[in-house]
């Protein structure tokens, strides 16, 4: 069992960072160091409590947020392991929702890495207090002032160091603790304070005088006593380190070697002191039948809670981890999912660890637990009191941007294609399904190759379907650019009854998608058969003359015809228009159209030239250009969908990872005839097989 503890007591903690930054190994050397585990797992063993997932193991990085709470010193630490790998960015997203404070690991001997620059962009844009862990200090090569300044550079002056490093490299072993002016060295996960030496001492100062004055700055007594020269008790450096970390203005950065524990305890003293408790968020707004509601960090206020993972198990079934928000749940209380209008029954109250449950009878305002079997609750889903029901904002994910078609090898596995997909949808938002009713094609959609290629492995690991990833079939469209009059006339005898319509039909281009008219004089063509003729006209509208695409933009005249008072018929007339729909369609110009989307792309300044020259190689053409208040520019585009299939995974070598776009659907236009001529051939070569 673990205890309950009040939200002052609760800090719920996002590690972030570039990919191996050691997010995962920190969690092993805080379970380790706390004797919750007698030994510290390795990604590289694929044994840690953190990456539990078959596919983590397998590629030994994290897939998922997992969360690891842990207790010291009257307070619990949720800390929420977020995957690197930009594929899983979207798990960042509900790290965050279920967090109010984070840890950003930065790799010493690596520097400032994309993945660092994109975390800090996330925390600047919402504000999120912080601190810096410089990781991986014992690496060879590692230069402390020079990753100080690179960190200053390229993220801002408001990374200050709270420890300086003792020794570098293989001699690294401890660290100088600037707010207390103290020495500290290690012995494994062990640290005993040593003797400080005068040049320590004045490193130490000169990086204190700066912290002092970012104190000064919280409060205006502390301004009004720094200015008269009086040195700041202990009480109010704190007070002032945390008011400063609290609003953004400071990211404390410490020391330390995760893979030998070093610096873990020091990291959660930190953690403790300076980043927020759930208290401190003061309240959440929802709504309820349009009236805002506000619910306070409180275990005395209603019940409510959102849903910031899902996990799918197909052993342990569908596990659910939300953020109690305000009130406190217990395990006999029935929940009420208000996004979905529905009642759901609980299967067990826990505090998972990776995927270990802890059980528990109530989880309070603020902290983080799970339970399983709900049905039809998902990740984002607010879940509350019915009798006291409040709605919170759901998680806003980034759009996919790669989309592939997804086919069974097996036959008969369709179906369970469909219903696995949907299953490992609930665990990855950012899992985009679309079933294409014109190509028939089932399509995923994310943020990349590899998170396709995690959910083709889950496919077959999990629910034994296998599958091919296949490019996409473009939705092409045919029309005419000229204008002709044809005849079409069906006659048929054959003992009895015969068969016989005929009709004289001017077909031209149209601004609507499809336009039919009569213009029959002295009845030529009796009026109880002109619905007829419409209706064999659009049944053909399915496949054109070129390469059996859609038609469009087409108007269709009935002018003239014949008809046979005994062998007429509304068959006949249907029939006669079929055949003056191939005549006329090739007898006015068809051309083919292709899809023309409308992209924007985001990317910092120095790919500009690089990623223009892209789009233009495309085929495709610059509309606009932006800058935007990050210094990152935005460029609208427009390109063929047949050229922008793979563009997610070419930008991103384009720019280092540091560029991202939407794509959206604009228009059709005409393909260039060498094009056309492609697809054509490729239309007809399909069809004689």
């Amino acid at each position: 069992m673990m205890k309950a503890y009040a939200a002052n007591n609760i800090r719920n903690v996002a590690l972030l960072g570039h990919s191996s930054s050691g997010k995962t190994t920190l969690t092993e050397a805080v379970l380790f160091s706390l004797g919750i585990t007698n030994r510290q797992g390795k990604v590289t063993d694929g044994n840690t409590v953190s990456d539990f997932d078959k596919e983590e193991i397998a590629r030994k990085i994290s897939i998922g947020t997992s969360v690891i709470p842990v207790e010291w010193n009257d307070i619990k630490y949720n800390l929420l392991d977020t995957p690197g790998y930009f594929d899983f960015i979207g798990e960042m997203y509900g790290a965050k929702r279920a967090s109010e404070g984070s840890v950003l690991l930065v790799d010493a001997q690596s520097g400032v890495e994309v993945g660092t620059e994109k975390s800090w962009k996330n925390l600047e844009k919402y504000k999120t207090p912080r601190i810096v862990f410089l990781n991986k200090m014992d690496k060879e090569n590692v230069d402390f002032q020079k990753v100080l300044s690179e960190l200053n550079s390229n993220l801002g002056e408001k990374i200050i160091p709270i420890a300086i490093p003792i020794g570098a490299g293989e001699s690294f072993k401890g660290f100088i603790n600037v707010i207390d002016g103290k020495a500290y060295e290690y012995d494994g996960k062990n640290k005993k304070e040593i003797q400080i030496t005068d040049e320590q001492k004045a490193e130490a100062r000169e990086i204190r005088e700066t912290l002092d004055e970012t104190i000064a700055e919280t409060d205006e007594q502390l301004l009004d006593k720094y200015f008269s020269g009086e040195p700041f008790t202990e009480d109010e450096v704190n007070r002032g380190l945390r008011l400063a970390v609290l609003s953004g203005d400071l990211a404390p950065l410490i020391v330390g070697c995760v893979e030998k524990t070093m610096g873990c305890d020091f990291l959660l003293e930190i953690i403790g002191k300076y980043l927020p408790s759930p208290l401190d968020v003061g309240s959440y707004i929802g709504e309820k039948e349009g009236e805002e509601v506000e619910r306070k960090v409180d275990n005395n206020e209603p019940f409510s809670a959102v849903v910031f993972k899902t996990i799918v198990d197909p052993f342990v079934g569908k596990l659910t981890l939300f953020k109690v928000l305000s009130g406190k749940l217990n395990k006999d209380m029935e929940l009420y999912n208000s996004t979905k209008d529905k009642t759901e029954k609980m299967g067990g109250l826990y505090y998972l660890r990776g995927k270990h449950q802890i059980e528990s009878d109530e989880i309070s305002a603020g902290d983080i637990g799970a339970t399983s079997k709900l049905n039809y609750t998902q990740t984002g889903d607010t879940l509350c009191d019915k009798s006291n029901p409040t709605e919170y904002d759901t998680i806003e994910y980034p759009k996919a941007t790669l989309f592939q078609a997804i086919e069974a090898k097996n036959k008969g596995d369709e179906e369970k294609i469909g219903v696995s997909l949907n299953k490992l949808s609930e665990e990855d938002p950012c899992l985009v399904i679309e079933r294409n009713n014109e190509t028939k094609q089932l399509l995923i959609g994310g943020q990349g190759n590899m998170q396709l290629q995690v959910i083709v492995d889950k496919l077959k690991n999990r629910f034994g379907v296998e599958v091919n990833l296949e490019k996409p079939i473009i939705a092409y469209r045919e029309t005419i650019r000229g204008t002709s009059s044809v005849q079409g006339k069906h006659k048929k005898q054959s003992g009895g009854a015969g068969q016989y319509g005929d009709v004289h039909i001017k077909f031209e281009p149209s601004e609507e998608e499809f336009e039919f008219n009569e213009k029959i004089f002295g009845g030529s063509v009796p009026r109880n058969y002109w619905p007829a003729v419409e209706k064999g006209i659009k049944e053909c509208l399915e496949h054109g003359v070129l390469a059996g695409y859609p038609v469009v933009n087409l108007k269709a005249t009935l002018f003239d015809g014949s008809y046979h008072d005994v062998d007429s018929n509304e068959m006949s007339f249907k029939l006669a228009a079929i055949l003056a729909f191939k005549k006329g369609m090739e007898a006015a110009k068809p051309v083919l159209l292709e899809p023309i989307m409308k992209v924007e792309i985001v990317i910092p300044d120095n790919y500009l030239g690089d990623v223009m020259g892209d789009i233009n190689k495309r085929r495709g053409r610059i509309l606009g250009m932006d800058q935007l208040n990050d210094g990152t520019q935005k460029l609208i585009a427009e390109a063929p969908h047949a050229e922008m299939f793979e563009y997610a995974i070419d930008l991103r070598a384009m720019t280092q990872a540091r560029g991202n776009f939407t794509m959206e659907f604009t228009r059709y236009e005409e393909a260039p005839s060498n094009i056309a001529e492609k697809v054509i051939q490729q239309a007809k070569a399909e069809k004689a097989q």
